[in-house]
């Protein structure tokens, strides 16, 4: 049987894993801040075809509910929450990555 996992966030803008609850945690980096309390992040995965079984990347983006005001190029950890409006329905809980010096590459 699986352990569930609950997130929680501590005076330092860390997150902390904690037991029984069932939610995904996904780590993206953040690509644009334009809009208010909101960060677009983009999450790369690795997919294997399969008839061919070759390896390629994807990336997909997230509009995600931003309280803590990460900067662009910051690597995030976010999970699913209510919805906040018609496309967010995502909450930063931590920041896992400093931001890099020079501008995030898109």
């Amino acid at each position: 049987m699986q352990e569930k996992r609950k997130l929680w966030r501590g005076k330092d803008n860390s997150f902390r894993i904690l037991k029984n609850t069932g939610m995904k945690i996904f780590t993206g980096r953040v690509l644009s801040k334009k809009m208010d309390k909101t960060a677009t992040v983009a999450v790369d995965r690795v997919v294997v075809h399969r008839v061919y079984k070759k390896r390629f990347k994807t990336t997909k983006k997230y509009h995600v509910h931003d309280d803590l005001e990460v900067e662009v190029g910051q690597t995030v950890n976010f999970i699913p929450s209510k919805p906040y409006s018609k496309t967010k329905k995502w909450k930063i809980v931590g920041i896992s990555g400093s931001k890099p010096n020079g501008k995030a590459k898109k």
